[in-house]
């Protein structure tokens, strides 16, 4: 069954995060991810849920969600995102 990562994001130091942007890609086509949707300004049409940058990465299974999420050689590019961005982070699994 896949699953998402859903990722509402506010960037606070556009330089110091350039690093992220251009490192992770390669994590999560590493764990068979793909984006979906990619850093885009959404809509708000209902409620109080207003993010600033959404991002959402499909994964073909939890497992390789996981995986990304704890691989070891990623987790600088974490640390990174925490301390240049302000973000929320879900995983949600899909329909079958």
């Amino acid at each position: 069954m896949k699953a998402y990562l859903v990722l509402d994001l506010t960037v606070n130091d556009f330089g110091g995060f350039k690093k992220y942007i251009a490192e992770i890609p390669a994590f999560i086509a590493k764990h068979s991810g793909r984006y979906i949707v990619r850093g885009v300004e959404p809509t708000t049409i209902e409620g109080d849920w207003n993010p600033d940058r959404l991002v959402i990465i499909e994964f073909p299974e939890r497992t390789n969600a996981e995986a990304f999420l704890g691989d070891p050689d990623a987790q600088n590019l974490f640390k990174l995102r925490h301390a240049t961005a302000t973000s929320r982070l879900v995983l949600a699994d899909g329909c079958t």
